[in-house]
């Protein structure tokens, strides 16, 4: 398998899948079905224990259905064994939420990781790496903002920053589909939509396909293509993220709410969003009201 500048139909199928730990008291996902287009971002969008992560990780093979099958690149991911995983993963990038850099290891070491699957045996220093791809390391942290922290020690960096390594690391593979699970989780606000707001800069660039799972309901809305909604394993909603008001997504996001306290507090937001559109609808009806009654005065 190598990477083929024919493309396929879909970047992603996904067909009946389910998932059981084993021990586990239920199943991890059911019945997922999911086609996701070349160069499309799509974001899972479910609370904590939903199944995103689990989703994720069978579309690159980091974990194996119980049922039904999933194909990644045109491949069927289960098949696949040794030198074919590990071509696929490589073609398959991965952000993590807790970034999984090596502290000690300076910036430009820890992004030189990401093309390991093109060598052969351990490397330990900057100088066991070929100045090719050192320099295409450079080439990514200035992409990402960093090239003047390349020699610094990963461990130094801010979380903003940390996780922009990780989005680098995963460039060196070159990849054709991008998988971040919860990348800004760790994230203040204002890092976190600098940081998404790379990551979509950056597809645009490649023409990478995404699948980013989030839950973060306004996020989620300004920055994917597409809304796939989770709950206790199973698709609950799918739709494009075009024309979608705030106060739509807040009631989608109530179908992928699970417990009684999360009910409530999508219930209370609801209300809000509902109260902010009331309250905008009756400032337009009294501002054309008002031009009506200007327009009828006599002018005499």
């Amino acid at each position: 398998m190598t990477n083929s500048d024919t493309p396929t139909a879909t970047a992603v199928q996904i067909t009946d899948l389910g998932k059981t730990y084993p021990g586990a008291t239920g199943p991890a996902l059911t019945g997922v079905s999911l086609s996701v287009a070349p160069g499309e971002i799509v974001v899972l969008l479910g609370l904590s224990g939903s199944g995103k992560s689990t989703l994720l990780r069978h579309i690159n093979g980091l974990e194996t259905p119980s049922t039904g099958s999933v194909v990644s690149l045109g491949h069927d991911v289960a098949s696949l064994k040794g030198r074919a995983l590990r071509e696929l993963r490589g073609r398959v990038g991965f952000i993590f939420q807790q970034f999984e850099l090596v502290g000690p290891l300076t910036v430009l070491e820890n992004v030189l990781t990401g093309a390991l699957s093109t060598l052969g045996g351990p490397r330990v220093g900057l100088f066991m790496y070929p100045k090719s791809l050192r320099e295409k390391a450079l080439g990514h942290l200035d992409r990402v903002g960093l090239l003047e922290r390349a020699y610094q020690r990963a461990d130094t960096l801010s979380g903003g920053q940390q996780q922009r390594v990780a989005i680098a690391r995963a460039l060196m593979q070159d990849p054709d589909i991008l998988l971040a699970d919860e990348p800004v989780a760790s994230l203040d606000p204002e890092s976190s939509s600098q940081v998404m707001a790379l990551i979509r800069e950056i597809a645009a660039e490649r023409g990478l396909t995404v699948v980013c799972s989030l839950h973060q309901v306004d996020l989620a809305l300004s920055w994917g293509d597409r809304i796939v909604g989770l709950r206790a394993g199973e698709v609950v909603l799918d739709m494009t993220t075009e024309n979608l008001t705030r106060e739509q997504v807040m009631e989608i996001y109530g179908r992928v709410a699970t417990t009684t306290a999360e009910i409530d507090a999508v219930t209370a937001e609801l209300a809000e969003a509902r109260e902010q559109v009331l309250a905008a609808e009756i400032r337009r009806n009294a501002g054309e009201r008002l031009q009506q009654g200007f327009a009828e005065e006599d002018p005499s």
